[in-house]
């Protein structure tokens, strides 16, 4: 069993922080695209990310099972133990690609087939969230490569109660017309685009309502989000309401949705 909640968390935000710094020193021109089987993109500052956070969670969590996106993409993910860590080194890297801010670096650790801590860095914004599920979240205005007691800020986040007509955050970049029906169960919704994991974020924090994606997402990508949704006081499941499990990586997320108010999860089943 994995020790102390309160190391691990200033552990992973240290190690998120010094990724976030490590894709911001890569130069513009070295963030030429290449396409993986997958088709999506990767680049230098994606790679650059991986390697320190590879090496952090070598130091702090000495054989604790990693499955992170790029490595995963040159060798078949196996199922985890009972705890590991799902990493995705740089989330949104068609964001940065396209001259945005909104992309992240995220790092979960999860247990029992359930993420419990979540961190998420937001290199261009000086942010970090992070959230220990059963404990709280909090968000750090951290310099990229600072440590976590040197953050200038910290604020205790929550999620909001349902309101009147709910915020949903959308892609910039990944359109789905299941989505967009799953969507129209909330009467009134406004839609604002959020790329990234910030979409988890917004929710934690309290200015945003529903995330919802019906087509399949890697685990790597939602980990950290989930944890922290949840330690925020909101709550992530399947469309139906049943719970996600983790720890079969080569096998995608087929569908979820992230919710500030549980109740909001609740009314989009009455709708079905």
């Amino acid at each position: 069993m994995i020790g102390n909640g309160a190391r691990l968390a200033e552990g992973l935000t240290a190690i998120a922080s010094r990724a976030a710094a490590a894709i911001l020193a890569v130069p513009q021109p070295a963030l030429t695209q290449r396409e993986k089987p997958d088709r999506s993109p990767v680049t230098a500052a994606d790679e650059a990310s991986e390697a320190v956070i590879l090496e952090g969670l070598a130091q702090l969590l000495p054989g604790v099972p990693v499955v992170s996106e790029e490595a995963a993409g040159r060798t078949t993910p196996t199922p985890a133990g009972r705890d590991f860590v799902l990493v995705d080194p740089l989330d949104g890297t068609r964001e940065l690609l396209a001259g945005e801010v909104e992309y992240t670096v995220n790092i979960a650790l999860v247990r029992d087939g359930v993420p419990a801590l979540g961190v998420i860095a937001a290199p261009a914004l000086g942010l970090i969230w992070r959230g220990t599920t059963g404990v709280g979240a909090e968000r750090l205005r951290l310099s990229p490569g600072a440590d976590p007691g040197q953050a200038s800020e910290r604020t205790a986040i929550h999620t909001r109660r349902r309101p009147a007509q709910p915020v949903a955050v959308i892609s910039r970049f990944h359109h789905q017309a299941a989505t967009d029906t799953y969507l129209e169960r909330f009467t009134g919704a406004q839609r604002v685009v959020v790329g990234s994991a910030l979409k988890f974020c917004r929710i934690a924090e309290g200015v945003a309502d529903i995330y919802a994606r019906m087509s399949p997402m890697s685990e790597w990508d939602i980990a950290a989000g989930h944890a922290l949704v949840v330690a925020a006081g909101g709550a992530m499941t399947k469309p139906d309401g049943s719970p996600l499990r983790y720890g079969q990586a080569a096998v995608p997320i087929a569908s979820f949705v992230a919710v500030g108010d549980r109740a909001l999860i609740a009314d989009s089943k009455a709708k079905a």
